[in-house]
Parts: C-alpha cells; sequence; structure tokens
C-alpha cells in the first residue's frame, strides 16, 4: 500500500493504493517532493477527460528503491519520456513524441479493488511511484527534492519556453501573462536571460511580490488597457515576446495585442477545446507577428534537466521565487483550491 491524492471527478481525497511490482524495465520511485500544477487541477476541472479513479501529479522528484543500476539514485521524474524512435523524435523534437501518453494510465488499483489510473504517466502525489526506467532523469544528490520537482515541469516548461522556443536574447523586452509557477519560471529564465524589461501581468496585485521577487521589471494588473501600458513601457511599440500561460483565448488575444510589429507570442499555457481564438486575417498580415505555442518548453528532458540542475547547485538559476508554500500530502487538496482561487504560485508536497 501507499498513500496518494486520488480524484474521482471533481472529488479529491488521500487515499491508500496498491501499486504494481515493478517490471524488468521499470523503477520504484520514493517520492520526495512533487508540485501541484495547474494541469494537474485541468484533470478534475473538465478541460481534460481521464479516467478515474486517477493519482493526480506529474511534477515530482524522489529516489530510487527498486534494485537494478538505478538503485538509489536522486531522479527527477520525467511525464513524457521520448521513445528516440518516432518521426519527431528522430527529427529533434522529442517534446512531440508521437509515443506520448494521453492524461491518464492504468496503474495499480485502489485498496478496494478498484482499477486506478496515474496522471499523464506518473501519478507522483503518492508516496511512491511505478513509472519507465527512462522516465527518470538523474539529478545530484545536493539539489533539494523540492526544488527538483520543478525541474520535472514547471522549470523546464518556463525556462525552456524563453531559451529554446522562443530565443529571447539580451535588450529585448519580455510580457509575461499569467504568473503561477511556468510563469514565473518564464520571468525567471527571461531576466537571466538579459531581457531590458521584464513586464509580469497577473488579475490582481497580490502577485506583484512575486514577480518582483522572480526577476519582473515592472507588474501590471490585467485589464482592457493592457496594451496601452505595455506600450507605455516599451516606447510606444509593444514587447519584443509575450508568453501567454494562462491558457485561455482571452489572454492569447491580449498577448497578441501587447507585442510590437514583427514580435512573438508564445503560448505556454494549455487551454480548452472549445475555447476558440478569432484573429483577423489583415491584423495577421499587417502586424507581422509570430504566434507559436511552445509545448514542455520545447525541451529534451534528458538533455536540459542536468544542466538546470547545475545552474540550481552554482546559484545561475535561482527557482525558489516559484514556491509558496511547502505542504505535506494531506494538505494537496486544499493546495488546489489555492490554485482555484489564484492564490500564491506552487505549492509543493514534501514527504519524508
Amino acid at each position: 500500500m501507499t498513500r496518494a491524492v486520488v480524484a474521482r471527478g471533481s472529488e479529491l481525497r488521500v487515499e491508500d493504493v496498491v501499486l504494481p511490482e515493478p517490471g524488468p524495465t521499470e523503477v520504484r520511485v520514493r517520492i520526495r517532493a512533487a508540485g501541484v500544477c495547474h494541469s494537474d487541477l485541468s484533470m478534475v476541472n473538465g478541460t481534460l477527460a481521464p479516467a478515474y479513479p486517477l493519482v493526480l501529479g506529474h511534477e515530482a522528484a524522489g529516489e530510487v528503491v527498486s534494485d537494478g543500476p538505478l538503485a538509489g539514485e536522486h531522479v527527477v521524474l520525467n511525464w513524457s519520456p521520448p521513445c528516440r524512435a518516432c518521426w519527431f523524435c528522430a527529427h529533434g523534437e522529442p517534446w512531440l513524441c508521437a509515443t506520448t501518453s494521453g492524461p491518464s494510465v492504468p496503474r495499480g488499483h485502489t485498496a478496494d479493488g478498484e482499477p486506478l489510473h496515474v496522471t499523464l504517466g506518473v501519478g507522483g502525489l503518492a508516496e511512491q511511484v511505478v513509472v519507465p526506467a527512462h522516465a527518470v532523469i538523474p539529478v545530484p544528490r545536493d539539489v533539494p527534492f523540492p526544488v527538483a520537482a520543478l525541474l520535472g515541469c514547471a522549470a523546464l516548461t518556463g525556462v525552456g519556453a524563453v531559451r529554446r522556443t522562443a530565443g529571447v536574447a539580451a535588450g529585448e523586452t519580455v510580457v509575461v501573462i499569467g504568473l503561477g509557477g511556468v510563469g514565473l519560471a518564464v520571468v525567471v529564465a527571461a531576466r537571466a536571460a538579459g531581457a531590458s524589461r521584464v513586464i509580469a501581468v497577473d488579475v490582481s496585485d497580490a502577485k506583484r511580490p512575486l514577480a518582483l521577487a522572480a526577476g519582473a521589471t515592472d507588474y501590471l494588473v490585467s485589464d482592457d488597457g493592457l496594451s496601452r501600458a505595455v506600450r507605455g513601457l516599451t516606447e510606444g511599440r509593444g514587447a519584443d515576446h509575450a508568453f501567454e500561460c494562462v491558457g485561455r483565448a482571452v489572454t492569447m488575444r491580449a498577448a497578441w495585442r501587447a507585442t510590437r510589429r514583427g514580435g512573438a507570442v508564445t503560448v505556454v499555457g494549455m487551454g480548452g477545446r472549445d475555447d476558440l481564438l478569432s484573429l483577423s486575417a489583415l491584423d495577421i498580415f499587417h502586424s507581422a507577428r509570430t504566434l507559436r505555442a511552445s509545448v514542455y518548453g520545447s525541451s529534451d528532458p534528458d538533455r536540459d534537466v542536468p544542466p538546470l540542475a547545475a545552474e540550481i547547485r552554482d546559484g545561475t538559476l535561482d527557482l525558489s521565487p516559484l514556491i509558496t508554500d511547502l505542504i505535506g500530502l494531506d494538505d494537496a487538496p486544499e493546495a488546489f483550491a489555492r490554485m482555484m482561487r489564484g492564490e500564491g504560485a506552487r505549492s509543493v508536497v514534501v514527504l519524508d
């Protein structure tokens, strides 16, 4: 038995579950820290349609406790391990791997014998998980587990969006809409890239201290005058780059309007199937802007996690502003409630 945060639709509770024994190509990982991510919320609020009962969580770090060559390693879990054989992997786009699992994967059963599913093949909000061996990435033992967990999603997604998808250069201006864990990671990365202005945007003033701690030079509360306010901070042009980290058509359009002619809009937030974005054909032509998505930060976790861990060790990458709450497993359902209210950034479950 292992304890886990289990969803049955919108009902969340911590309960005992039974995981299978690791197969020849699998490992058992004792989870030491796991982030509560907005993608997990998408599993229970109707944005996605997983199977239930479902163990939540996909952003996690821990220690391999099964036998084998990885035994004892401190690892980050990769919820999208590439196959290295499909067309996308062969053409340098492993973040689009054709074998990526759906929102839920069958694994184990509840204490009552009901078939169980895990989020994105991980189910990281649990004391232990069983995952494919190629879904874990070793990291140095002196990287703290709560920070290492962020390398499994928020940091890799946000930093990758800045460095790999958008290629933000020193001296450029950046606007970031939506300041959850991923949005704050974008702020951290944009500032580290040498952006001359990093304009952070959210729906209330409550996120201002978090944004400034992450490196934002300016903070704006989102309203109908956002594009005008951004232009006022960028010599009338608009930002060189806009990052939408919410996943809604209305904020994607706001990002589009806040970007200069010839600039780039990078959509990082995952939106709903029926939330349609409308842009006029003339606007697309006249503005000469680029609109693109950043899936998992256009990153290859096997390649990108180790150098990010090295940056954390030497102090050049500070992810501490992303974490606003360190909690226990039993506190995870309330962390989801805080996320729905738009409070804080990342809550990280810490297990002894």
